[in-house]
């Protein structure tokens, strides 16, 4: 982000009548326990999850009442901040941090330190070194039961798998795939193995339940999808890594591989062995 970028987002902030559940202030004038910053990661990132927003907002160099800006030397080094960010990630469900910690000189010339903090994933509360966290206004609090079942809800309430992209088409799939789809889906109904072979590639994706009324989904790209058609997953990245150690674990082979997954997985496994 810009500095005025930054400079519009303090000033809407500092606007706000009171500190909110997915915005808090810290005078943080000199230093800030880590095990707290921790604790407030969790809650921001469960509330602005719960709320539906983009982002919470954790600010270092601001009286949290009067909204003084008071200016911060919190971690006075860029490196200093990005090991911050590691550390949180080390202690955090799935490695989940800030989207970016930035400094700012702030009109009056007081440095502020921004934490931009990304809301949990859809039907994941985050926690901190094993525990949720979550806020209640402006108080710090341990994460209710009902707000983490709220969470955990989302993803019975949306199949990721099962969804649309509107702007793949058949000619996203790729052709060997199909085919191999065909030959695991024929030996699975033997019974109807004339029929099937009757079937067109958009007939038979319709019966595999790979396609919805001809429509493409996420699973029809990961399965059957060309290598460059994997960006229509995204922000989703289909990705299988092998690695080969020797006994001094130093990488003696590796491979990375993409869509498709249903001829990916031959791959990888022609490659395992043991040295």
């Amino acid at each position: 982000m810009t500095v005025e970028e930054l400079t519009n987002i303090l000033d809407s902030l500092l606007n706000l009548p009171a500190e909110t559940e997915v915005v808090e202030f810290k005078r943080a004038e000199s230093n800030f326990d880590d095990r707290d910053l921790g604790q407030y990661f969790s809650a921001l990132s469960n509330e602005a999850n719960l709320k539906g927003v983009s982002r919470a907002w954790l600010v270092f160099g601001v009286e949290n009442h009067t909204h003084e800006v008071v200016g911060s030397q919190y971690k006075n080094s860029r490196p200093a901040l990005d090991a911050m960010k590691k550390k949180i990630a080390d202690q955090t469900t799935g490695r989940h941090t800030f989207i970016e910690i930035h400094e700012l000189r702030y009109r009056n010339g007081k440095r502020v330190v921004m934490f931009e903090i990304p809301p949990a994933p859809q039907g994941i509360p985050i926690d901190y070194q094993g525990h949720y966290y979550g806020r209640d206004g402006e108080s710090l609090q341990a994460l209710s039961m009902d707000k983490i079942e709220r969470i955990r809800n989302q993803v019975r309430l949306k199949d990721w798998s099962a969804e649309i992209i509107e702007d793949a088409s058949l000619e996203d799939l790729d052709s060997a795939a199909i085919v191999k789809a065909r030959e695991l889906y024929t030996n699975a109904h033997k019974d109807k193995a004339d029929e099937i072979a009757s079937w067109d590639d958009a007939t038979f994706l319709n019966k595999a339940k790979l396609t919805i009324r001809g429509k493409i989904t996420n699973t029809a790209i990961v399965l059957l999808g060309k290598e460059e058609s994997e960006h229509l997953i995204s922000p989703a990245v289909a990705k299988i890594k092998w690695i080969l150690r020797g006994q001094d674990n130093i990488e003696r082979d590796y491979m990375i591989a993409s869509c498709p997954f249903i001829l990916a997985v031959d791959r990888i496994y022609d490659k395992i062995r043991n040295l």
